[in-house]
C-alpha cells in the first residue's frame, strides 16, 4: 500500500510528542488525518475517520489508550490500534494484548520501527518493539492463557492480593474462612504455574498489577 493511502490517527496528550509524530510520520509520506489531546476526542475522531492506523499514548485524560480501544471495538471500523508508551512492563504488554491492540511500541522507538508496526499490523500482524526480548510474545501469550484459567472466586482472590490485602483481610473482605482463601492461593500457583514459596503470587501480581486489576 502507498504510504499516502495509510490514513493515521494520532492521540497523545503531550504537545511536543504530538506535534513530533506527526510532523515525522507526514515527511515520511503518511496521511495524518487527525489528531487528538486525550482519550475522549480520540474515540470521537477515530469513530469519525475510520482511519487505518491509529497510534495512541496509553496515559491521556479521559481515556487511557486501552480504554479508547475497548470503546472503539463494537463500532465495526477497520482501524488497527497501536499503542506507544514508555512503560516496558509485562503487565502493560499482557494487557494490551488482551484489550486487542495489533502493535506495542515505545516512545523512544524511532521512524524506521514505527514503519516496521505499521506494515505488520496492516497484514494482521501483532508487532512488538524490537527494544523487548525476541521471546516476549510467547511469554506474554503464555501469561495470558494462565490467566484464562483462573475461576471468577480465584480472580477476586487475586485482584485483592494486587490490593496488597493479606489471607487475613482478604478472609474479612470476603466473609470466607482462612482454610478456603489458602485453598484458592494454592490453586491460583498451581494454574500460574509458580514455585509454591510464601511470597511467589505477591511477586507475579507486582509485575502484572495492569492485567490483574482488569479481570
Amino acid at each position: 500500500m502507498n504510504k499516502k493511502n495509510i490514513s493515521i490517527i494520532i492521540a497523545d496528550d503531550h504537545p511536543i510528542m504530538l506535534k513530533g509524530l506527526t510532523e515525522e510520520l507526514e515527511n515520511a509520506g503518511y496521511n495524518i488525518v487527525a489528531t487528538a489531546v486525550n482519550g475522549a476526542a480520540a474515540v470521537e475522531i477515530i469513530a469519525s475517520h475510520n482511519p487505518d492506523i491509529a497510534l495512541l499514548d496509553i496515559e491521556m485524560p479521559f481515556f487511557n489508550g486501552f480504554e479508547v480501544i475497548k470503546n472503539c471495538q463494537n463500532l465495526g471500523l477497520k482501524t488497527k490500534f497501536v499503542v506507544m508508551t514508555y512503560h516496558k512492563e509485562k503487565g502493560f504488554i499482557v494487557q494490551a494484548k488482551k484489550v486487542g491492540t495489533h502493535g506495542y511500541l515505545l516512545k523512544e522507538d524511532n521512524l524506521d520501527e514505527i514503519e516496521s508496526c505499521i506494515k505488520a499490523v496492516l497484514l494482521d500482524e501483532f508487532y512488538f518493539s524490537k527494544s523487548f526480548q525476541d521471546d516476549i510474545q510467547h511469554t506474554v501469550d503464555n501469561e495470558l492463557r494462565k490467566v484464562g484459567l483462573l475461576t471468577p472466586s480465584e480472580r477476586t482472590i487475586i485482584r485483592l492480593i494486587a490490593q496488597g490485602k493479606n489471607s487475613t483481610e482478604i478472609c474479612e473482605t470476603l466473609k470466607v474462612s482462612k482454610r478456603t482463601v489458602e485453598k484458592h492461593r494454592a490453586n491460583i500457583i498451581a494454574k500460574l504455574e509458580l514455585e509454591p514459596s510464601l511470597d511467589t503470587l505477591t511477586q507475579w501480581t507486582n509485575n502484572y498489577k495492569e492485567i490483574i486489576m482488569s479481570l
